[in-house]
């Protein structure tokens, strides 16, 4: 998808910040429209289906919390793309951003060139919805699915059946955080009883044969792939 076609809602209660954000995001071409609390951010988010949402957590009339919890229970913005932006970074506030439906997190104060960084590895999830179902291609890396294949840098990697299918999974959406949870129901499902220990393990054989800079640990969430 082309960015002029792609739409950003920043939502934030400082000026300053919806004016910096805006601006460099719109100097990369994308659509951008703004709001400055929760209550206007689920409006304009109903008005203009954007594809990502970039939304503070302290505002006034609605937190971005109830914010987010309020979009994803619209039909049209299921899979929206939604990142916090706050100032408040300690682990019990990204556990509650995550719990309430977002996707990822995004510390103040940020350079706008890394912001552009972090925004440009979270669409890259609208380009992965295109590609074949069966087969991804993330960089250097190849993954297909139904041959259970992985090629990085033209060489072969053969992974056991549950590492692999965690790894597609993770892989299927860069930067997007799997919550323990979901991981165990899409990898195990009902076949065995495992606990998150289990998870960890093959997420370190992962690290071991693909890479450790391609795995980050969200603590007391879960796992996201990055690129």
């Amino acid at each position: 998808m082309k960015k002029k076609n792609i739409k950003i809602l920043l939502v934030d209660d400082e000026p300053d910040i919806l004016e910096i954000v805006g601006y460099n995001l719109s100097q990369e071409g994308y659509q951008i429209y703004k709001a400055d609390n929760g209550k206007e951010a689920v409006r304009m988010a109903k008005k203009v289906l954007p594809h990502l949402i970039i939304i503070d957590v302290m505002m006034p009339e609605m937190d971005g919390m109830e914010a987010c919890e309020n979009i994803r229970k619209i039909p049209e913005l299921h899979n929206v793309i939604i990142t916090f932006l706050t100032a408040r970074n300690e682990d019990y506030s990204q556990v509650a951003a995550f719990d309430a439906g977002a996707d990822d997190y995004i510390s103040k104060p940020i350079k706008p060139k890394l912001l552009v960084s972090k925004v440009k590895a979270l669409l890259r999830r609208l380009k992965e919805e295109k590609q074949d179902s069966e087969t991804l291609h993330l960089g250097a890396i190849v993954i297909n699915r139904e041959e259970y294949k992985i090629i990085k840098d033209d060489k072969e990697i053969i992974l056991p059946r549950k590492e692999f299918e965690l790894f597609y999974l993770l892989a299927s959406r860069p930067g997007k955080v799997f919550k323990r949870d979901e991981i165990l129901d899409k990898v195990w499902g009902n076949e065995v009883i495992v606990g998150g220990r289990t998870i960890d393990v093959h997420i370190r054989k992962l690290r071991e044969k693909i890479g450790d800079e391609f795995f980050k640990t969200i603590k007391g969430v879960g796992y996201k792939f990055e690129i």
